[in-house]
């Protein structure tokens, strides 16, 4: 074993107390940032003494111990007793006593509080934090999770996101307000169709598509990227092509799991996922999606819209939509994944198997309600928050609001009823 990994290895035990405890397996991994770094953890998989004879190769036995660290910090992203129950001999709280739970936060994180970040909620011996700049929203976010057992000892703490570190933010005071964002925020007001599951019918509704504005009052960045937290190169080409090509496709398996060396591991190296995609990687891209879908959908030249190319796990990943479709909660989607060496095609996802599942819902009543009349119905339910928000083009966190609004109007009434309730 590699002293350096050894070395962590033993740090664990000691810091979380597994005296009681073997070490299992354990596994080197790696993932980028949105700041475009690459991250290197060991996880480790600590089944207790008392387990030595486990057999079962898909199943861990209750009271392991999963926990992962950063490898250069030291600072733990996982902390897991499998089934609730812990025979660790350290990391007891009292829930009341939060003060010594944030201060410990901030040890184990090394981030502030109310600083990066603050209480979010608090359920059952389990609590929550979020990732904020001073006390604001971000997005991207993160969170923080704890959770003890009935004698107070730790069985999760999970850090999970982004974290803005203060060199990409890019302080502003916030200026935006309603008034001057008016027309902007009529624009996102979109006729929707809501499927009704229990009554399996597509109700129409007039409702707000999130956005963020930023805090010159004409700038916007989608909600959409967030939801990914990958950089992304927009394309929004439509594809045609003229091919005809018989032979069928035939799907690859794929496989995400990388193999990484503790040398990797120990002198940073650069995640593939982080190179560029240039022009020529555009160009190839192109001709195989293009020989895809003359092969997979020969009918549908001119109907998709390639939104995006992005790598991920080792492949290039292009997503696309329906070019003219009508608004739905729910719209029809493709995602390739591309060799990111041979450029082919190995395997792709469509949700239209998913949407078929309201292809016999009944339309929706007449639409009576004029986007206007909507318009003036929701005005005052229309939320503008401040949020820092990470602008991929300026590589920072730009101050935004993000405009929201969690009411809706149905088209054939013009009642007004929240989202949650269609």
């Amino acid at each position: 074993m590699d002293k350096r990994i050894k070395d962590l290895i033993d740090f664990t035990r000691e810091k979380y107390g597994l005296i009681e405890y073997y070490l299992h397996t354990w596994n080197l991994h790696r993932h980028t940032t949105v700041f475009n770094d690459t991250v290197y953890t060991l996880s480790m998989e600590w089944f207790p003494n008392s387990m030595k004879n486990w057999e079962d190769q898909d199943l861990n036995p209750e009271g392991t111990a999963s926990i992962e660290i950063d490898i250069h910090s030291r600072r733990a992203s996982s902390v897991i007793f499998v089934g609730g129950r812990s025979y660790a001999g350290e990391m007891m709280f009292d829930l009341s006593n939060k003060e010594k739970i944030i201060k410990w936060i901030e040890q184990e994180t090394g981030l502030t509080y109310e600083k990066e970040f603050e209480f979010w909620k608090e359920e059952e011996r389990e609590i929550y934090f979020k990732a904020c700049i001073d006390g604001m929203a971000v997005a991207p976010s993160g969170s923080i999770e704890l959770k003890l057992d009935q004698d107070g000892k730790l069985i999760l703490f999970s850090v999970i996101g982004q974290f803005p570190s203060p060199a990409f933010i890019m302080e502003e005071t916030y200026e935006l307000s309603f008034e001057p964002i008016e027309e902007l925020a009529k624009e996102q007001l979109k006729l929707i169709e809501f499927p009704v599951m229990e009554e399996e019918r597509l109700v129409h509704a007039f409702a707000i598509e999130e956005i963020y504005i930023k805090n010159d009052c004409f700038s916007t960045l989608p909600f959409e990227q967030f939801v990914y937290e990958k950089s992304r190169l927009q394309i929004d080409q439509v594809i045609e092509w003229d091919l005809q090509i018989q032979q069928p496709f035939h799907r690859k398996e794929l496989t995400f799991v990388e193999h990484i060396t503790p040398e990797q591991a120990f002198r940073c190296e650069a995640h593939p996922d982080l190179q560029p995609i240039i022009g020529e990687d555009i160009n190839q891209c192109t001709s195989a999606i293009q020989q895809f879908f003359s092969q997979e959908y020969p009918n549908d030249s001119g109907k998709w819209l390639l939104k995006s190319l992005h790598r991920e796990k080792g492949y290039i990943q292009a997503t696309f939509q329906i070019k003219e479709q009508e608004e739905r909660v729910f719209k029809r989607k493709i995602r390739l994944f591309i060799d990111s060496e041979t450029y082919e095609v190995l395997n792709y996802m469509d949700n239209r198997p998913f949407l078929e599942i309201y292809q016999d819902f009944k339309e929706s009543d007449q639409i009576k309600v004029a986007k206007e009349e909507a318009f003036e119905k929701l005005k005052d339910f229309i939320e503008l928050t401040p949020c820092y928000v990470y602008d991929f083009e300026q590589g920072g966190y730009v101050l935004c609001g993000k405009l929201d609004c969690h009411y809706a109007v149905k088209a054939d009434s013009g009642e007004v009823l929240e989202l949650s309730d269609l």
